[in-house]
């Protein structure tokens, strides 16, 4: 078994890295998101986040949230979703993507990351954990180790 990668080696700024992993995204037993073409960013005390292409997303689940924005000191300006499943369930801002990212994060303008605490998001089959405290849309999975950002008493790191 592989060495779990600690958030702690993460960069700051965030790195964007290939994933050869098998990405899905499920919302019940209809899939939203199907990729091997995933990218991670890599944060600091985050867990990783996977964007997956556009193209990899089943047509017609995304539409645009009303409401605010967010905005990363990295990426920008954040643009959410809300995922909409084939019997009509909406699952409000469960998905984000950057539309104009900020120098050096252009390789995901347009690509869809998804929140694993409403959405079944799987790598490689392993259904991930999300972060605590629901703003953080890191994926938790075996492969890596915290402590994480996001529970309570961590937003002052």
């Amino acid at each position: 078994m592989a060495v779990a990668e600690s958030v702690w080696d993460y960069p700051r700024p965030p790195r964007i890295e290939a994933s050869p992993k098998r990405v899905r995204v499920a919302l019940g037993e209809a899939v939203v998101a199907d990729s091997t073409r995933a990218v991670r960013v890599l944060e600091t005390s985050l867990a990783p986040s996977y964007y997956l292409p556009p193209e990899d997303v089943v047509p017609g689940v995304l539409e645009p949230a009303g409401g605010r924005t967010t905005f990363c000191e990295w990426k920008g300006t954040a643009s959410y979703f809300d995922v909409v499943g084939a019997g009509g369930e909406r699952l409000e801002r469960a998905a984000w993507a950057y539309p104009e990212p900020t120098p050096g994060f252009e390789s995901i303008a347009g690509w869809v990351s998804f929140y694993p605490h409403v959405l079944e998001c799987t790598v490689d089959g392993e259904r991930a954990s999300p972060q605590e405290g629901g703003f953080y849309g890191g994926w938790i999975t075996s492969e890596v180790e915290g402590p994480f950002k996001g529970g309570p008493g961590t937003q002052g790191w």
